[in-house]
């Protein structure tokens, strides 16, 4: 016969989302880089980046780590050669990440609503997608982590459109 308390206290449920934590610090990280990107602040997104971040560009090129990515961002919408005088986004979460093998590793993706204001042209708009995938020791350790191609993919739709743009 089981005791009284065992029999009114219902049995411990588990957590239904171990990884609330992470989807939040994720979020953080998603709304980071969209808030640097709608202000022109580089420097701010690139924050939100692991030393070791690789991005691959619409046009093929490949930026490795924050120096080569900044650049690759300056080339489009900051030097004097730039093609854009600016550029939002509002970038959003196509449902939760997963979490793989131990959890160590999130995969995220979603859309992003892109306005373009090239430097020879009025503005226009583009609809793109967006992945990245993130160490989860790092969001567990700092609460940032790196968005591979995030950040970088925000961007690279600019030249795209840039070559659409040239083409009319």
């Amino acid at each position: 016969m089981l005791p009284l308390a065992a029999i009114a206290q219902p049995p411990a449920l588990p957590d239904p989302d171990p990884h609330a934590e992470d989807r939040k610090a994720l979020l953080k990280i998603l709304s980071e880089v969209e808030a640097s990107i709608n202000a022109q602040s580089l420097d701010r997104m690139v924050k939100q980046m692991d030393a070791d971040a690789t991005v691959v560009w619409a046009n093929g090129e490949v930026s490795r780590g924050p120096a080569e990515i900044l650049a690759y961002c300056d080339r489009m919408v900051k030097g004097s050669g730039r093609i854009l005088a600016k550029y939002t986004i509002v970038a959003t979460l196509h449902g939760h990440a997963r979490f793989l093998g131990n959890g160590d590793v999130a995969v995220a993706g979603g859309a992003l609503e892109d306005e373009y204001t090239p430097v020879i042209r009025g503005p226009f708009r583009l609809s793109g997608k967006w992945t990245t995938t993130v160490n989860n020791l790092l969001l567990d350790a700092a609460k940032s982590a790196l968005l591979y191609t995030g950040g970088g993919g925000l961007l690279a739709g600019a030249l795209v459109g840039w070559l659409i743009g040239r083409r009319k």
